[in-house]
């Protein structure tokens, strides 16, 4: 592909998540409903507010509390909402560091305060990678930015970070609303469909090994 600068998502692209586990949790709690509450595809404003940094860890664990009606610790809640953080395959390192020897290489993730610190520490328990941003050339998580995928200016501002030409760069991301966005932007962007393949090959499907 005529690419020069890569963008990829974190969640379900390199790390494994498990939404499901994070209702499993509450559920053992005795605690029902956390599903109509958070999906992959839609999300209620909470984790919108979340996710770009308006809410910070204590205001939203006020809210779930109010939400669940539920009386929970904050480390109960904490728990609970990285229950759905898995880990990094070390074969998906191997790969997000041959690309960056091929491209410019930049993550970005509609992520949260508390989801942070959870992963970065499984990535150094597990990866003993101390400093995961280290292994991009730039490292973007939407509570930081104040801005959030799909909406476009995200798109923009990242790009624009790096000097890059939209129609030169390609987004990556397992939601296919966050590929549209990419696209308004002027990106080029892929739907990285997780019932059918991997990053890995999605990647040498694209010619970005080769």
């Amino acid at each position: 592909m005529n690419v020069d600068t890569l963008i990829l998502d974190l969640g379900g692209v390199l790390i494994d998540v498990d939404y499901r586990a994070t209702a499993r949790h509450f559920e053992a709690l005795g605690i029902h409903g956390f599903d109509a509450l958070y999906s992959k595809a839609k999300q209620s404003d909470l984790f919108d507010r979340f996710e770009t940094g308006e809410l910070t860890p204590a205001g939203f664990r006020a809210e779930v509390r109010a939400l669940l009606k539920a009386d929970l610790s904050d480390a109960d809640i904490d728990a609970g909402w990285n229950a759905m953080l898995g880990t990094i395959p070390p074969e998906r390192i191997r790969l997000v560091q041959e690309l960056k020897q091929r491209c410019q290489l930049i993550l970005l993730s509609n992520t949260n305060a508390i989801h942070v610190p959870a992963f970065e520490a499984i990535i150094a328990h597990d990866l003993g990678i101390g400093d995961f941003r280290s292994l991009f050339h730039g490292a973007y998580y939407s509570c930081e930015l104040g801005m959030r995928k799909p909406n476009a200016d995200i798109f923009r501002y990242v790009v624009a970070q790096h000097s890059a030409d939209p129609a030169r760069t390609l987004f990556i991301d397992d939601s296919i609303q966050h590929v549209h966005g990419a696209r308004a932007a002027g990106l080029r962007a892929e739907h990285l469909e997780l019932a059918n393949e991997d990053v890995a090959a999605l990647a040498e499907r694209l010619g970005l090994l080769s």
